[in-house]
């Protein structure tokens, strides 16, 4: 059974830090493409970041030079680093693990990004 948790989320002052994690049990991230997205309250799901099996990376723009997204192979995690949070950040942010046959998903974890 394939399982991925995220963990690491919680409130943040506005410029503060948080790094997400994302642990999978029952599949290897190395041969997957991973991504994180976020949902905020009455948005829809958002493509964040994407790391492709080769390790390239890409980010929508309203991250970009602020989140990072990178894999341990070696643990079997995919994080996500996000500085200089904004409020605009706040939202459930999901890791997501696909092929070309198969998706999976955590759970998601709640980022809070307020004074």
């Amino acid at each position: 059974q394939v399982q991925l948790v995220e963990s690491g989320g919680g409130s943040v002052q506005p410029g503060g830090s948080l790094r997400l994690s994302c642990a999978a049990s029952g599949i290897t991230f190395a041969f997957y493409r991973t991504r994180w997205y976020r949902q905020a309250l009455g948005q829809q799901r958002e493509l964040v970041a994407t790391m492709s099996i080769g390790g390239t990376t890409s980010y929508v723009d309203s991250v970009k030079g602020r989140f990072t997204i990178s894999r341990d192979n070696a643990k079997n995690t995919v994080s996500l680093q996000m500085n200089r949070l904004k409020p605009e950040d706040t939202a459930v942010y999901y890791c997501n693990a696909a092929t070309n046959f198969a998706d999976y998903w955590g759970q998601g974890t709640q980022v809070t990004g307020s004074s």
